[in-house]
């Protein structure tokens, strides 16, 4: 079954830390870019960050740059996103989303940052 299911999400207080993981299943996980996108409450979509096929460009929206960190595991078919000094603005629902097409999307892993 082809799918991706993200989890690792949960409730913060502003500075901590959490680290998301996105299983992938069903196709060849090592032929497609990643990223992480999230959706803020009453918001739209917001691009958070990819990776490339060999893992070794990634990309960040300025919101979370030095912050958080994506990386993704070939061997295990996985996707990462490690969040750190998270801050009340990045509660969302977060997506894991193949390729640059972005034709495939996970059901989302809530973030929520307390003030």
């Amino acid at each position: 079954q082809v799918q991706l299911v993200e989890s690792g999400g949960g409730l913060v207080p502003s500075g901590g830390s959490l680290r998301l993981s996105c299983a992938t299943s069903g196709f060849t996980f090592s032929n497609y870019w990643m990223h992480w996108v999230r959706q803020a409450p009453g918001k739209g979509l917001e691009w958070v960050s990819d990776i490339n096929i060999e893992g070794s460009d990634p990309s960040y929206a300025d919101a979370v740059k030095g912050r958080f960190t994506i990386s993704r595991d070939n061997a295990d078919n996985m996707v990462y996103l490690q969040m750190n000094n998270l801050k009340p603005d990045d509660s969302a629902l977060y997506y894991c989303v193949r390729s640059l097409k972005f034709d495939l999307w996970g059901q989302g892993t809530q973030v929520t940052v307390s003030s």
